[in-house]
């Protein structure tokens, strides 16, 4: 027997009527609850790869334009170490050496590529070609071997950086002479060392062993991963032993009650104060009251701890308060003091994620310029960091000094530290994963 449709509910028995209309609408709300379900998964879905999008245009943007930091343009000259241009002889001395004019050994080698090449305007251009640090590079060479003396030898030397450029294909032939840095004159030398295999991309190794410098070519990031290294260690010698002590302190010792409360609310708010506040407090703390040296990593280390230092003792006091209840009970049962029972038991279970949480703090420490702009790490800084009271930068300061200069060669420059920088970031965040997923306890 059919089962009636239609109008014909409606001649159904009261009770029968009632159950078929409670089905419908029960099997409406079900279907509106599945398409409310299904577009809950769409919107979530279109927000992930959008996300995802912007994270990979992010990472295409930066890399497209910093790669080409890590190779720089090389041109081979044949150095003659004439003891009459040097204004040496074989008996000099190395202080002799050290003041003798290699420019001019430079400018030779450049006029032997070219012999053609006349006048004092065409050769001041030529002589542009090759980077300003080539004569103190030729004076190292000598001074490590003073036997090269009246020889010569082919020597690979830094290319200046509108030559670079040219090479990378940022400078082109098509656009007007006047706004381009390079001369039609010039692009024409720089076609002849290509084609004879006198100028030759290479790794720059520059980048990675020099600090900064106004040459868009000599400036490298070593300086600011050093100061970036002592920073941070000052950052973890501190931040990491106070968070954890403190959350021990509040999560197992302290007595619940107004003072207590005040405390938590308090570090739960530091943890969302505005990164350059802490920088003022170093400036008027650090600095002006106690003395201490401005753009030093050992200040840095400092305003950085007290920034990081919320973030730690909140993740420490969540990895304290996810060890089981009865761990503390069996320790204190079998007669372990409160001290035994946290150091013995609580801590070491609870150590996996507040090394996490540390890390993380740590990298968000990593990425940050704006208090450390406020005492004076935004110097500019040639000379390597050897110490925690040096002057110093940091990477994140080093990307907005570099970001700030209209060169372009500065362009890829600023680029390629970013990249240094998230490889830092990505390391650091790694190992927490890494760390989680090792020590982690499931309860």
């Amino acid at each position: 027997m059919s089962e009636p449709t239609g109008n014909a509910t409606q001649r159904l028995p009261g009770t029968l009527r009632d159950h078929r209309l409670a089905a419908e609408a029960v099997a409406r709300g079900l279907k509106a609850r599945y398409w409310a379900e299904r577009r809950f998964k769409f919107y979530g879905l279109a927000a992930v790869s959008l996300g995802m999008l912007f994270l990979a245009v992010l990472f295409f943007s930066i890399i497209s334009k910093g790669w080409s930091a890590f190779r720089q343009t090389y041109v081979q000259l044949e150095i003659t170490y004439d003891p009459a241009l040097l204004d040496s002889d074989a008996t000099s001395t190395k202080e002799a050496l050290a003041q003798a004019d290699y420019n001019a050994v430079v400018k030779a080698a450049m006029r032997k590529l070219f012999p053609t090449v006349e006048g004092r305007p065409n050769l001041r251009k030529l002589y542009a070609l090759i980077s300003s640090s080539a004569g103190f590079e030729l004076q190292h060479r000598l001074a490590d071997d003073p036997g090269k003396l009246a020889t010569t030898e082919r020597v690979w030397l830094l290319a200046d950086d509108d030559l670079d450029q040219y090479y990378k294909g940022r400078i082109l032939r098509s656009e007007v002479e006047s706004t381009r840095p390079l001369s039609d004159q010039q692009l024409d030398w720089a076609d002849q060392l290509r084609k004879s295999g006198a100028a030759q991309l290479r790794f720059n190794r520059q980048f990675f062993t020099s600090g900064d410098s106004r040459e868009p070519e000599l400036a490298g990031v070593w300086g600011a991963v050093a100061g970036t290294f002592f920073t941070l260690l000052v950052t973890l010698l501190l931040s990491f032993p106070i968070g954890v002590a403190a959350a021990i302190y509040l999560e197992e010792f302290a007595k619940k009650n107004r003072m207590t409360d005040l405390i938590e609310v308090n570090i739960n708010n530091l943890a969302a104060v505005p990164s350059i506040v802490f920088g003022l407090l170093g400036l008027a703390v650090f600095i002006n009251f106690f003395g201490l040296p401005r753009s030093a990593p050992m200040v840095g280390g400092l305003v950085l701890t007290l920034m990081t230092l919320p973030t730690i003792i909140i993740a420490s006091r969540a990895a304290l308060k996810a060890v089981p209840p009865s761990i503390r009970e069996a320790a204190l049962g079998m007669g372990a003091s409160k001290i035994q029972m946290v150091a013995h038991h609580v801590l070491p279970l609870a150590l996996p994620g507040m090394l996490t949480g540390t890390i993380i703090g740590m990298a968000r420490a990593l990425g940050e310029s704006a208090p450390l702009l406020m005492i004076g790490m935004v110097a500019f800084i040639v000379d390597i960091p050897k110490g925690l009271f040096d002057p110093a930068t940091v990477l994140p300061v080093q990307v907005f000094l570099w970001s700030d200069i209209p060169e372009r060669a500065f362009v890829e420059r600023t680029s390629g530290a970013i990249i240094v920088l998230l490889a830092f970031l990505i390391v650091m965040n790694g190992l927490a994963v890494l760390l989680r997923n090792r020590f982690e306890r499931r309860w």
